[in-house]
């Protein structure tokens, strides 16, 4: 073509110096390509050429420009570096020459290049761009013998080299559109989450936005709109009440009354009164008519926490009301309907309390139609630092507090504390961290003692003093680049050190300054 297999000298340097011309005289790259692969072409022994170009941030190699093939022969082919000869070219850099393409076991034939002439001869030679193989040149001949295929070899690199430059450029054009691409999916994902999140039931009055605690906004809303009897399960503190007034709110019954009922805290000898009521003079103090509980939730919801510990002689009567939807006054001989939805919560394990004879096991299959068990705080760990605001900004206003952060150390503290209390255990120590707050930060010695024992929150530390120092460090790092948004200069100053000093540190660490870049300070 070129080099030895022209017929004289003056022709190859004509086609090299026509390649080279059109290099420099055509400004739009495709343009160029596309004539640079159209004057070899005119070579009589050439029957197809392609470019590929390797794609580093999909690593893909896909076919750039073609000449001699229709376009359903190379439209969305694709190889992988080491793949094929092609792939095998651009993973290793050396060029390949081969006399018959049918005998050869690495030729994928992808653009399903038969000719009825008879055998093909292929060469395949890398595209190098200082150093870093970006693409290949592949050509196709009517079949040739390997001396003649040699001589082709080099004039292919010399071009291969002319276009080295050209090629990187859209190399670069194609992984910043892949980038982009990417950077677009992401963002159409994250709004059809945002779509689906305002889709989703998610009540005004409980924060949480983990696995477990949309399980159970999805029970909640499936339920809600019902008149069925639900019974709440969950350790104490988790916030039992806030679901069940959840759920009322978002009922048919939303606009009628709401009664709580602190089974815990009535008295056992009035436990009956306060529930259904009692007329004049039924016991000794009863100087006037009293409406029960039930009755004042009539047509509304009636919730009945800790409901284990009603007395076993009370449970019968409250088995009648869930069965026969009407109550009894105490002292009074008529009974009266009522149209009420039940709602049950217990921190206990009912069917134990029922082995002990404790609780009446068919009340508790009348009251168990619909469970719903709240996970305990441990279990939703990603919720603490979202309920953890919410309480810096309610005991913020209470108190006169202006709090603007809880530092890193702090987050750490509450993230790994097992939280037995659950919510009002977290609420409290907050409550308590913004008391004592002076300087608008909640650090991790404003937290209780309990938090800051390894052996109460599983987190001892296990390590040499110098370990702990250096943790102590990367914490005031991090936190001096959260306060300055990832300045380098201003995190230096804060710590009263040089910015030498802090990127020597930073490397030792590993830290990242380009990470808090526009974080808000969390």
């Amino acid at each position: 073509m070129l080099t030895n297999n022209c017929q004289n000298n003056g022709e190859c340097y004509s086609i090299l110096y026509t390649i080279s011309k059109i290099i420099m005289d055509y400004p739009e790259v495709d343009e160029m390509l596309d004539m640079v692969l159209y004057t070899l072409m005119r070579q009589s022994d050439i029957l197809r050429v392609m470019i590929t170009i390797i794609n580093t941030e999909s690593n893909e190699i896909f076919i750039e420009k073609a000449n001699g093939f229709s376009d359903g022969q190379v439209a969305g082919i694709r190889y992988t570096p080491g793949e094929g000869i092609i792939g095998n070219v651009i993973a290793s850099g050396k060029s390949v020459v081969i006399e018959d393409v049918s005998k050869n076991i690495d030729f994928l034939n992808r653009t399903n290049s038969t000719f009825s002439e008879g055998q093909l001869s292929f060469l395949c030679v890398p595209i190098n761009y200082h150093g870093q193989v970006v693409g290949a040149l592949s050509v196709f001949y009517k079949f040739k013998k390997e001396d003649y295929l040699q001589g082709e070899f080099k004039s292919l690199s010399v071009i291969a080299f002319m276009i080295s430059e050209v090629i990187q450029i859209i190399k670069l054009e194609r992984e910043k559109e892949h980038e982009l691409v990417h950077q677009l999916r992401e963002e159409n994902s994250r709004l059809k989450n945002q779509i689906e999140d305002k889709k989703r039931f998610h009540p005004e009055n409980i924060i949480g936005t983990s696995k477990a605690m949309n399980e159970a906004f999805s029970l909640i809303e499936k339920v809600a709109r019902t008149n069925t009897t639900v019974l709440i399960q969950g350790e104490s503190g988790v916030g039992k009440e806030l679901v069940a007034q959840a759920i009322h709110h978002s009922s048919l019954r939303s606009h009628k009354p709401f009664i709580k009922v602190n089974c815990a805290a009535l008295p056992p000898d009035l436990i009956e009164s306060e529930l259904f009521g009692h007329v004049k003079g039924a016991f000794t103090g009863a100087i006037a008519h009293r409406t029960g509980r039930f009755e004042a939730a009539d047509e509304g919801t009636i919730f009945l926490d800790e409901i284990t510990e009603i007395p076993l002689n009370i449970q019968v009567k409250l088995l009648r009301v869930l069965q026969e939807r009407e109550i009894e006054r105490v002292g009074d001989g008529l009974t009266k309907k009522i149209n009420v939805r039940i709602i049950a919560a217990t921190n206990r394990d009912i069917p134990e309390q029922i082995r002990k004879n404790e609780f009446r096991e068919d009340l508790y299959y009348r009251l168990n139609v619909f469970p719903l068990v709240i996970p305990p705080l441990r279990n939703r760990k990603s919720d603490i630092l979202s309920l953890a605001d919410f309480f810096v900004e309610k005991y913020s206003k209470m108190n006169n507090k202006v709090v603007r952060r809880i530092s890193t150390p702090a987050i750490d503290m509450l993230t790994s504390y097992h939280w037995p209390g659950n919510v009002r255990e977290l609420e409290n120590c907050i409550e308590r961290a913004v008391v004592l707050n002076g300087d608008g930060v909640i650090h991790s010695y404003h937290l209780p003692p309990t938090l800051q024992t390894g052996d109460a929150s599983n987190t001892s530390y296990k390590g040499t003093l110098q370990q702990r120092v250096e943790q102590v460090e990367k914490e005031m790092i991090i936190d001096a680049l959260k306060d300055s948004k990832g300045n380098m200069s201003e995190a230096a100053k804060q710590l009263e050190i040089t910015e030498r000093m802090i990127g020597l540190r930073m490397d030792r660490y590993k830290i990242n300054y380009k990470i808090f870049r526009g974080q808000k300070n969390d």
